[in-house]
């Protein structure tokens, strides 16, 4: 029984996924329905595998004789997704503690790490409270208006915790890799992250001056995306002209995401509560 279990989650998770299809709607929908596309597979195979373990490999469930190769299924699956969570964590940390060995310097009020190269680059680096980080190149090239835009834009990325939150997701996306659209829906989440801080920072900035620092900028990141949130951004043309048409249109700034609309992810928990059922 716990094997057919782990089948129908596999067959449900990867089910979802195949029928995904491309969010549209605002800011606010676009994040919330891609969200709840990305999450709702790894949390529901999460909880099953949880589910079994916690009814043990002996007994019965629904008059069926349980045994080892579900539970052992679980077990794995649980102790990769704890191994690969304990991995990201500490390349995160390493990450961090090679930024820390940059000079510090103090830009229009905010403290930064400077890193001594002439690509132009900024980020914020870290879990809950990340760091600022500026290049050389950066410095040297940007008047301060612009360079001002750029330090709000990544003001924006602190405020929403970015990089707490696109840790846990980058760990969800190591741990189902495998299944349908899971770059796909992950590089649509990095795209609405920088469409997001790029809408709170033009309430404090002229958009104008915001897209012309992101077409001087643009380049490849130079950190892991899980733990960096970057201004420089971007995989394609066709996500950098995005990002620029948000900016020059009026667009209305992006609402705080309604949870209740992201109810439906309890349907997740559905696998806990077989537990009762399992008798011995």
């Amino acid at each position: 029984m716990h094997f057919l279990m782990m089948l129908i989650g596999l067959g449900l998770a990867w089910g979802v996924r195949s029928f995904a299809t491309a969010a549209t709607g605002n800011l606010t929908k676009r994040w919330q329905q891609t969200l709840g596309l990305f999450l709702f597979s790894p949390l529901l195979l999460l909880m099953t595998a949880l589910a079994i373990l916690c009814m043990g490999p002996s007994g019965q469930m629904l008059g069926h004789w349980e045994g080892w190769l579900g539970y052992d299924l679980a077990f794995w699956f649980l102790a990769w997704a704890i191994a690969s969570g304990i991995k990201l964590a500490w390349e995160g940390h390493q990450t961090v503690q090679r930024l820390r060995q940059n000079p510090v310097i103090e830009i229009n009020g905010n403290v930064a790490y400077l890193l001594d190269t002439s690509e132009l680059y900024s980020a914020q680096v870290g879990f809950w409270q990340p760091e600022l980080v500026v290049s050389q190149g950066l410095l040297t090239t940007l008047d301060d208006e612009h360079l001002e835009a750029v330090l709000v834009h990544e003001q924006a990325h602190a405020h929403y915790h970015d990089t707490f939150w696109f840790f846990w997701l980058g760990w969800l996306r190591r741990l189902t890799c495998w299944l349908p659209h899971t770059e796909a829906l992950w590089q649509d989440l990095l795209m609405l992250r920088e469409l997001r801080a790029d809408q709170r920072a033009v309430s404090q900035v002229d958009p104008l001056v915001l897209a012309e620092s992101l077409l001087m900028v643009v380049s490849a990141p130079l950190m892991q995306p899980e733990v960096c949130a970057t201004f420089s951004w971007t995989v394609s043309r066709d996500r950098l002209t995005e990002r620029i048409d948000s900016l020059l249109a009026d667009s209305a700034p992006a609402m705080p995401t309604n949870l209740w609309s992201m109810s439906w992810l309890l349907l997740v928990l559905l696998p806990l509560m077989t537990i009762p059922l399992h008798v011995g």
